[in-house]
């Protein structure tokens, strides 16, 4: 690994050169200890060559590092300044260091939670891992964009909010499990992989982080059966304290039409929809097709 990772100096010494502050709008909390940025990239396993896709890469504290592990990286950078800024940066952190690091870097002025995935490649190459300090606030819906749009994503270790890691690591019946969770599941596998410390970020949030490590599985019914899935994930969660008889009257068409629809799929219509795993959502969907053309 490079012998130059970024500290909480040279973060800051980036961030005046450019004029610019962190700024809550887009969840900005830069990464300044070279210890968490180490452990990062060694969880998520980098090979050289890899096409890793990296999403708001800041001030390239975790990009140069990437890079040294000899990564090709995609960053997807939603802040236009520091999208233009990061090759720049990261072309002098390379001399500095006598030109050791060994990837290259393609930036992506985009909003991760919404870009294709035909954008999240290098060279033509797709990305199959995702390494990233996710922006707080938008953590699940960048998730799940990018692992449903870009299939060859297969690994990856992601730092977000400690209690959306619980979240999203839930097992059915805990506190913690709701949509996130099951939607999550579709596509990956999900551990905690340990805290960080507040003291790792500039500016200091005001809440605690976790690392969390994902590697996709084999999902739990065809690609077509995702959205009508979810549909009836959204409607099961958004009011979580009633019965699914309750929750799903909406899409059923009435309450005594979801019992019906519930029976059918062998679910017992008192239960709450944080006791039901994926596969009893796919069930779900799968025995009405009009919610296909309606999710």
């Amino acid at each position: 690994m490079s012998t130059s990772l970024l500290g909480s100096r040279a973060v800051r010494e980036r961030a005046a050169a450019l004029g610019v502050h962190p700024r809550r709008r887009w969840g900005q909390n830069f990464v300044v200890d070279p210890n968490t940025i180490e452990r990062i990239v060694r969880l998520a396993q980098v090979q050289a060559g890899e096409v890793v896709c990296e999403v708001g890469p800041g001030l390239g504290s975790l990009t140069g590092a990437l890079l040294a592990a000899g990564a090709r990286v995609c960053a997807v950078e939603i802040d236009p300044v520091l999208a233009d800024a990061l090759p720049r940066f990261l072309t002098t952190s390379s001399a500095a260091a006598g030109g050791s690091a060994g990837g290259s870097v393609t930036v992506v002025h985009a909003d991760a939670a919404t870009i294709a995935g035909e954008r999240i490649c290098v060279a033509g190459d797709p990305a199959t891992r995702l390494v990233a300090n996710l922006p707080y606030n938008a953590a699940t819906p960048i998730v799940l964009n990018l692992l449903a749009h870009c299939p060859e994503l297969a690994a990856g270790v992601v730092m977000v909010q400690a209690e959306m890691a619980a979240r999203w690591a839930a097992a059915p019946g805990e506190a913690a499990y709701g949509s996130p969770t099951v939607k999550l599941a579709w596509d990956v596998l999900v551990q905690r992989r340990g805290p960080v410390p507040r003291t790792a970020f500039w500016p200091i949030p005001d809440v605690d982080s976790t690392l969390v490590a994902f590697t996709r599985t084999a999902p739990p019914g065809p690609e077509g059966l995702r959205r009508p899935t979810f549909a009836v994930i959204d409607a099961a969660f958004s009011q979580r304290r009633k019965t699914l008889r309750q929750a799903l009257a909406g899409l059923a068409g009435g309450a005594p039409a979801a019992a019906e629809w519930l029976t059918a799929a062998d679910i017992d219509p008192a239960r709450r929809g944080e006791s039901l795993a994926v596969s009893d959502f796919v069930r779900l969907a799968a025995s009405r097709p009009g919610l296909v053309s309606r999710a």
